[in-house]
């Protein structure tokens, strides 16, 4: 995590601006494996323990995860931005391929190259 500074514009009839500070939270690609209906579901967020409990409990109500309530994480990669994660989310949903995520744990090095290859 990181801490990014921005410079806030003075309100009107104000004389002084102050610098406010925002936490730039690092974000993850994940993959989670639900054996009961043998699928795989792609997503990115800041907190992949609290996504896998909202999948596993319907949070939300027409999402594809919904069909079972037993996901468990598979992988994960954080990632420099929310941007890079999102380019990598989408690239791997492309893939849409099975071989393809078991090589992501067997060949670590596939997931250094996303994270360059996909450089926010």
């Amino acid at each position: 995590m990181s801490l990014v500074q921005f410079q806030v514009v003075p309100q009107k009839g104000g004389d002084k601006s102050f610098p406010l500070f925002v936490l730039d939270m690092n974000h993850f690609v994940y993959i989670i494996y639900s054996e009961s209906a043998d699928r795989f579901y792609i997503g990115e967020t800041s907190n992949v323990q609290e996504r896998i409990n909202q999948h596993n409990s319907g949070f939300y109500d027409f999402a594809f995860s919904k069909q079972a309530s037993d996901w468990n994480l598979y992988w994960s990669l954080e990632c420099n931005s929310r941007s890079q994660a999102i380019k990598i989310e989408k690239h791997i949903k492309k893939m849409r391929n099975r071989k393809f995520y078991e090589n992501l744990i067997l060949y670590p090095e596939i997931s250094q190259k996303l994270l360059i290859r996909f450089t926010s």
